[in-house]
């Protein structure tokens, strides 16, 4: 579509999505059983052990304090480009599309990489079951009935994004309670904020991994044309998400630590042949081998439900950047009955095909290069667009005349902003001894981000040259009440 006018307008399905919903959309992209059982053992081991659940509550505060800029500003911007609308609306447009095409790259490297983790651990979980397929066999069937979900009603895939984190919190906690029935090892009263614990260890890499189980909360928003009363379900939606999520982690982390003991903890997670079985071990002890093998099941459902929460995410990215001009038009329409982005999510489901393929071709690992190498490329990448976003709020409040305090405007936004921008540096400069990957490997991977940012600029460069009106409302609420504006 290169002219000024816009013949169509194609909505996603408005008042579809209730708080409660939403709320765990957003949780389940969390994926809190797979944070629980894969990247909490690897955190205690390779970050400050013991000290993990207090960081969850230092982090929650941070995240807290992000958020406060961030839902001011959603409550008057409402678009479901979420990061790439605030950032085109408060920095420009071609600010907002290297934030665009940032997210893509971003949510598609953490789908891609939850699919090479769904298929590990289902081929390892169901082959204990007798049924032996491949890997990436199990990859496939995750990435197609994800891919049927996002085709269909948003409500569809809500509903059943509900029932699986449920069912995946629910076994955690009968864990948790297991262990504090019977008082653990003996060491439940030792004091999470000890300085001793915080900083014991590598408190760097424990801060990165307590934020990666935070992740998926800044997209409430993406849901804002969709949302019943946007303007307060989606700051509820997430500070709700993120109080949750830091709750489970931190009263279930304390109560890991306390089944084995807060010396006995690192050394036990040492001595087992992978870090993951630590929570199924714990889980067999307190409550029983049914509980565990229950919970191994319910890990392949967390993953799936936080894939298909990404996946999501893409196909309203992919949406947005089509209806808006910064990619090809035909990803920016609806469904003519479901009234769902399904042009995105077809698209995002054959390019999640073709890399699971590629990678089952060559024989790469799912786990230790799908999953350990892509997923941290997409933690700095939302990292990245976290920190821009928290500016975007200065920015498009010292432009725009509120009644809005100091504090949610300026002060929490330049103290998350540069909080993020710090964890953001460290990912990338610590990313190949995260990953494993070595040379020019372990810097080109994360500067795929960089790299998209200037695909990014340049497609927005361009919509600017070839049709300036739809430049200068490039995430703008036009497109949310369906009034193409000025266009």
């Amino acid at each position: 579509m290169s002219s000024e006018t816009v013949t169509s307008v194609n909505k996603l399905r408005r008042n579809s999505i209730g708080l409660a919903l939403l709320t765990f959309m957003v949780i389940s992209a969390a994926a809190p059983l797979t944070g629980v059982a894969g990247a909490i053992p690897i955190a205690m081991l390779l970050g400050n052990g013991a000290g993990v659940p207090g960081t969850f509550v230092i982090m929650a505060v941070v995240m807290l304090v992000w958020a406060v800029g961030f839902v001011t500003l959603a409550r008057y911007i409402k678009n479901a480009g979420a990061f790439y609308a605030y950032s085109a609306r408060a920095l420009g447009g071609k600010t907002g599309g290297m934030v665009a095409m940032i997210a893509l790259l971003s949510y598609n490297a953490m789908m891609f990489a939850l699919m090479g983790l769904f298929g590990g651990i289902a081929a390892s979980v169901f082959g204990g079951f007798g049924i032996n397929l491949p890997w990436y066999v199990w990859s496939l069937i995750g990435v197609l009935l994800i891919g049927f979900l996002g085709y269909r009603q948003v409500e569809l895939s809500a509903k059943v994004l509900f029932v699986l984190v449920a069912l995946e919190v629910l076994i955690a906690l009968i864990v948790d309670f297991a262990i504090l029935k019977q008082g653990g090892a003996g060491q439940l009263s030792y004091n999470i904020f000890d300085p001793n614990l915080l900083f014991s260890g590598s408190a760097g890499a424990a801060i990165i991994f307590t934020f990666g189980s935070f992740i998926g909360v800044e997209a409430s928003a993406i849901y804002a044309e969709e949302a019943r009363d946007p303007a307060r379900t989606v700051p509820r939606a997430t500070y709700l998400a993120i109080i949750l999520i830091a709750a489970f982690y931190t009263l279930t982390t304390w109560l890991m630590v306390g089944a084995t003991g807060v010396d006995k903890l690192v050394p036990t997670i040492g001595a087992l042949p992978d870090p993951t079985a630590y929570f199924f071990e714990i889980a067999g002890q307190y409550a029983g081998g049914g509980v565990a093998t229950a919970a191994g099941l319910l890990l392949v459902t967390s993953i799936f439900a936080s894939a298909s929460a990404m996946h999501n995410f893409i196909a309203r990215y992919f949406y947005v950047t089509g209806r808006e001009g910064i990619l090809p038009s035909f990803l920016g329409v609806t469904h003519g009955t479901h009234q769902s982005p399904h042009a995105g999510s077809v698209t995002q489901t054959l390019m999640a095909v073709v890399v699971v393929g590629l990678f089952a071709i060559f024989g790469l690992d799912p786990i230790l290069t799908l999953f350990t190498w892509v997923a941290q490329i997409s933690v700095f990448g939302i990292l990245v667009m976290m920190a821009i976003t928290s500016f975007a709020v200065i920015a498009y409040f010292r432009s725009h005349k509120t009644d809005e305090s100091g504090f949610k405007t300026f002060i929490a936004p330049l103290l998350s902003g540069v909080a993020m921008a710090l964890m953001a540096a460290y990912v990338y400069y610590n990313f190949g001894p995260s990953t494993g990957t070595e040379g020019l490997l372990s810097f080109a991977l994360p500067s795929l981000v960089a790299l998209f940012a200037v695909i990014g600029y340049v497609a927005a460069a361009r919509l600017q040259s070839r049709a300036p009106k739809r430049f200068a409302a490039m995430g703008d609420n036009d497109w949310a009440t369906g009034d193409p504006g000025a266009w």
